[in-house]
């Protein structure tokens, strides 16, 4: 039954540590600058302000330098897949936007202002995204449904000359990315060696795999819920055409099960299960990423039994894959150098960084850092402003 106010009182709600911290928001506006009296008044706003804006209005680029605007992203949402929970519309999604905001000004002193939109259309989207865009530097958009959340992505990074991030798509690509690469150092392998199988083609599932494959790993197979996606397979859309062109040089067919025999790396973003017997098939030396949140494709344990490094989406288990281990610095690091775009090569770059962090303390069960380790914004927020200018996407 839904919880509601009619069946739940708001103080039996409280009494549950989740809501109690939730009440009022998470989130507040606050001033800069101090108004103190009828001089400050006067130049926070009227008469002082018209200076600003007329400046702004002869030479556009100094709103940049005169309003919050370069440092303030768009968390923008339609709710249509809000981590586990799926289609549950944009009013119940603005906890999670709002919690995302909350991770962007903790981890990298990125301002950012949760936008909840009541509609679901690709056109309305993104004349509702760009009609907004002139308020912020940087666009993330956040749980919005496959394939819908591609074609979105695409077309407002064509529209607009700031950063458009999706980061289901983008953020778990580049920490994956980040983890594997210390796995396989691990393993005495690089990427090039290792065969994966990619289990889920929704947004973290494609953008998984085109890292990877940007990366150079040797082959990757990926499966959605009808099972190996390969050339000549009956109703692809358009974007896992392209994957079945693109990937799965060793034309497997069937499951994501029976890809894994023999397999090196397993990365699950499905929501499924892979029985133990399949784990147990994979190559010696095998990486198993089950990160599907709350209950993973293969509980960690299990896996354990036979692979020699496991991930998950959990904070209970070693070696968390969190995206907030990329979004805020690479947002930073963008903003930072006033990026038009965020490029493939500063994604691998923000990998690179994450990767780095962990240094010679690697180890099984420490493939990739902490959330709270204080090194990882600082890393990802240089090499991506750095990449920026080197891609030629930097102003500054």
């Amino acid at each position: 039954m839904a919880v509601t106010p009619s069946s739940i009182s708001l103080e039996s709600l409280d009494l549950d540590p989740a809501f109690a911290l939730h009440r009022g928001g998470k989130l507040e506006i606050r001033s800069t600058v101090p108004v103190r009296d009828a001089g400050d008044l006067a130049l926070a706003y009227t008469p002082g302000v018209a200076k600003v804006c007329s400046a702004i209005a002869d030479q556009p680029e100094l709103v940049n330098d005169y309003t919050w605007v370069s440092n303030v992203v768009a968390v923008v949402s339609d709710g249509t897949a809000v981590l586990g929970l799926g289609d549950i519309g944009p009013a119940a999604a603005m906890p999670v936007m709002e919690g995302k905001a909350l991770l962007f000004k903790q981890f990298a002193g990125v301002d950012a202002v949760p936008i909840c939109i009541d509609c679901t259309g690709v056109d309305e989207i993104v004349e509702t995204v760009a009609r907004l865009a002139p308020s912020f530097g940087g666009v993330n958009l956040e749980d919005i449904s496959a394939p819908r959340c591609f074609e979105v992505e695409d077309r407002l990074r064509d529209l607009l000359d700031i950063p458009v991030f999706h980061d289901d798509q983008h953020g778990t690509a580049i920490v994956v990315l980040a983890a594997l690469k210390n796995a396989a150092r691990l393993t005495g392998r690089s990427l090039g060696d290792l065969r994966a199988v990619v289990a889920g083609a929704g947004a973290s599932g494609v953008a998984v795999s085109r890292i990877l494959l940007n990366a150079g790993i040797g082959d990757i197979a990926v499966a959605d819920s009808k099972g190996l996606i390969h050339e000549g397979r009956d109703g692809l859309n358009p974007f896992k055409e392209a994957l079945a062109r693109d990937t799965n040089r060793a034309g497997l067919r069937g499951s994501t099960e029976s890809a894994l025999a023999g397999a090196d790396v397993f990365v699950g973003l499905s929501g499924s299960t892979v029985s133990e017997e399949a784990i147990a098939s994979m190559a010696q030396g095998s990486i198993v990423f089950a990160l599907s949140n709350p209950t993973p494709e293969v509980h960690p344990e299990i896996a354990r039994k036979h692979a020699q490094v496991v991930a998950t989406g959990r904070s209970d288990f070693p070696n968390q894959i969190n995206n907030v281990l990329a979004f805020p610095g690479v947002f930073r690091g963008a903003l930072d150098v006033r990026a038009s775009t965020i490029t493939e090569n500063m994604k691998v770059a923000a990998a690179e960084a994450l990767a780095s962090v962990v240094g010679d303390d690697l180890s099984a069960d420490y493939v990739i850092p902490s959330a709270f380790d204080e090194r990882v914004a600082p890393a990802v927020i240089a090499a991506v402003a750095a990449q920026a200018r080197a891609d030629g996407v930097a102003r500054q």
